[in-house]
């Protein structure tokens, strides 16, 4: 298993080098958000050079003023619909961009929406998304910006597949109920020389379906991989991409720009989601995006965007508890691969500086008392419908806790959100307030970082490192592959 080591080093060099391909998408979906201005120099400090946002947050776009990374803004899924109002895309625009573009903020596209064609969607936004898209660009164009700034729409991998009586890469095709759309998209795309956009979670494959997904291929390591023609994949990535690839090419496009608008691997919240695993899988990826290799169809260079930047313990969970551990960072800016980085330049990966926490002190159950069991269960589900417990999801760092030792965690959580106050400490006398920390092994009990506004201690935080938008991540496109001579199912 590769160590936490080599990755913070990989990370950190990869960034340091200013890989032309690599930036980061920025959530904001956290119970206590860093300054924008604080993350901006964590930005400068790893060399990160582009950030994707999922909207149009003024107070990150000031923040970016006068820096040379490049912005992706957004347009939210929730104003598809007043975006097909040419007035409305106009003033989305002149408020959006063209106000920061004239403030030296360095908007290099727009998202107009963000996985619109989920199939949890249903047909949601599929009369909008387009209309929006041309309303965005000619809003663009209007405002002489458009050579420079282009408008896509960031897809999810399960608008595509591979039809399972011929589950190859090279078979890839649009799903049918969006495929008309999704060539439309496409069609003005290429006219507009803008890329096209999706997402794509390897992780996934690991937690959907009925575990038959053989795990190295999730990996870029040496599975044993599917021959088609004469290329054999040997990783769920290569083998995704390249469906997409063949499906734009039997539309007419198989030469279009293709971007990764997300990737990544979380570190918590379910037993796939861990340091080692995202390790594992981080060294293997990063290598290929920095050296510009593609993939067997798309041999070149490929602009990615990692998901995420940081921990988000306010998204949603629906798709899973994974979805509040896919930062590089912690929820405090701390590097979850806090390592000396090795290359060159013998850089380092750096947090977020001047973070100030709440005082030290935790909420715990009143130690060496007998607690009434249904009381007990109640406190718990208060505290973790109000705060984070996505730890203790089967295989999460706090799993293998005791249930009294669950219930600390869970009281803690809720108290660190609720700004440490003294009401949100009691729970009917159950609840203590200590300030030794009650931290276990891998199992942190964090102390939350201040809200804006408030003072509090410039310091690392006291439990070490812990583990956008609302966004949901659902099975992607399933992709029947023969695999040793065994038919599977692979969660692309």
């Amino acid at each position: 298993m590769v160590s936490l080591l080599f990755v913070g080093a990989l990370v950190l060099s990869l960034f340091g080098s200013n890989v032309q391909g690599l930036g980061v998408n920025w959530g904001t979906k956290a119970s206590r958000q860093l300054p924008p201005d604080t993350v901006v120099q964590m930005l400068k400090d790893n060399g990160i050079k582009k950030v994707k946002l999922f909207d149009a947050d003024p107070n990150i776009l000031d923040a970016l003023e006068d820096t040379d990374i490049e912005v992706m803004v957004a347009v939210k899924n929730v104003e598809l619909d007043a975006m097909t109002n040419k007035q409305n895309a106009e003033k989305w625009v002149k408020d959006n961009v063209v106000k920061y573009v004239e403030n030296e903020v360095k908007i290099t596209s727009v998202a107009v929406g963000n996985e619109p064609f989920l199939i949890d969607y249903k047909d949601k936004y599929i009369n909008s998304t387009l209309p929006a898209l041309q309303n965005i660009q000619k809003a663009l164009d209007d405002a002489k910006l458009g050579d420079k700034i282009k408008a896509s729409v960031p897809l999810n991998g399960d608008v595509y597949m591979s039809p399972q009586w011929r589950p190859i890469p090279s078979a890839g095709l649009f799903r049918p109920d969006v495929s008309d759309q999704v060539e439309d998209i496409a069609d003005f795309l290429a006219k507009n020389n803008a890329p096209f956009i999706i997402n794509i979670y390897p992780f996934m494959s690991l937690t959907m379906g009925d575990g038959g997904f053989p795990v190295d291929y999730a990996f870029f390591d040496g599975a044993d991989g599917i021959q088609d023609g004469n290329v054999e994949y040997t990783n769920v990535f290569d083998a995704n991409y390249d469906t997409c690839v063949s499906a734009l090419k039997q539309i007419g496009h198989g030469n279009m720009t293709i971007a990764i608008g997300e990737i990544g691997w979380p570190t918590d919240g379910n037993k796939w989601a861990n340091g080692s695993l995202a390790s594992r899988f981080y060294n293997g990826f990063l290598p290929r995006i920095a050296a510009n290799k593609g993939t067997p169809l798309y041999p070149r260079y490929i602009e990615v965007y990692l998901f995420g930047l940081l921990d988000e313990d306010a998204k949603s969970i629906l798709p899973g508890d994974f979805e509040r551990h896919w930062g590089i960072f912690d929820y405090a800016g701390q590097p979850k691969f806090n390592m000396s980085l090795g290359g060159k330049d013998n850089k380092t990966l750096v947090g977020a500086k001047n973070v100030k926490f709440q005082p030290k002190k935790w909420c715990i159950l009143k130690p060496h008392e007998t607690h009434d069991e249904k009381q007990l269960n109640e406190s718990m589900v208060y505290a973790c419908d109000r705060a984070d417990c996505t730890a203790f999801a089967d295989g999460g760092s706090c799993s293998w806790l005791a249930h009294c030792e669950k219930t600390s965690y869970a009281l803690n959580s809720f108290f660190q959100v609720s700004n440490q106050s003294k009401a949100s400490c009691d729970f009917g006398g159950l609840a203590t307030e200590v300030d030794e920390d009650p931290s276990k092994d891998q199992c942190k009990f964090n102390i939350q970082i201040m809200a804006y506004g408030q003072s509090g201690s410039d310091s690392e935080s006291p439990s070490s490192f812990s583990s956008s938008h609302f966004t949901v991540v659902p099975p992607l496109a399933l992709i029947s592959l023969s695999l040793s001579a065994m038919t599977s199912l692979f969660f692309f």
